[in-house]
């Protein structure tokens, strides 16, 4: 008994000198995690979400095929839709269905849904857009500028940028050429292009197009396209 009594005080003595001794260190508890945070739940933050106004809407940049908008209806209470532009440019607008957005900017987009929302939908139409994202490649390379050619009885031969943001018909093309020359067959204007299907000739009376009106045969212009005026025959 009196030895038990001995080690137990032993043992408080040796445990007593530790807690006094400055260079014991107390087991250290590793800290606990955070706890995760979870994003359910979470929506996607659009610039379109922000905007109250379509004066404030960007005017300066087009919209092209691959880039990420964002477009709301103030009036329709709800929140933005966001989309990437399709390859052929369009995208889906509610209510009114696919409309074509590349080649103008946000705020030309907006006005031209909110025209075609007030014809049927809306009394007033408050539409707001924004870029939300733009193709990393676009911002790192140059783009190769799309051409045709010019040949025959034009004012000015040769080879002509095509436009990136809007169409170019066979009409302006002969206009920015200088027009046609003197003895040019209007009426037998050839465009040759090289489709996937081999070489394909179209044929275009341009004296319809400018000089009655024939709109529908103001056909346009694709790339690497080469148009021929030639000269008109003339019987003696």
């Amino acid at each position: 008994m009196i030895r038990r009594i001995l080690l137990a005080s032993l043992f408080a003595s040796a445990s007593l000198a530790f807690s006094q001794d400055p260079g014991f260190r107390a087991p250290e508890v590793p800290p606990r995690a955070p706890a995760a945070q979870s994003n359910a739940g979470a929506g996607t933050i659009t610039g379109a979400a922000v905007l109250t106004s379509m004066d404030v809407l960007d005017d300066s940049r087009p919209i092209q095929p691959g880039y990420v908008i964002s477009i709301r209806i103030l009036e329709d209470r709800k929140d933005a839709v966001q989309q990437k532009v399709a390859v052929t440019g369009e995208v889906q607008v509610p209510y009114i269905g696919l409309v074509r957005a590349a080649g103008k900017s946000c705020r030309a987009l907006a006005y031209s849904i909110k025209r075609d929302l007030e014809k049927s939908y809306f009394i007033t139409a408050t539409v707001v857009i924004a870029i939300d994202q733009i193709p990393v490649e676009e911002n790192i390379r140059m783009v190769e500028q799309d051409t045709y050619v010019m040949f025959g009885f034009v004012m000015k031969q040769g080879k002509y940028d095509l436009p990136k943001y809007e169409d170019l018909t066979i009409s302006q093309a002969i206009l920015r050429a200088g027009g046609f020359a003197q003895f040019a067959d209007v009426k037998h204007v050839k465009i040759v292009r090289t489709t996937p299907q081999g070489e394909k000739r179209i044929m275009v009376n341009v004296d319809d197009i400018m000089r009655k009106g024939l709109l529908q045969n103001d056909i346009f212009i694709r790339q690497n396209d080469v148009i021929i005026v030639p000269e008109k025959k003339i019987n003696f």
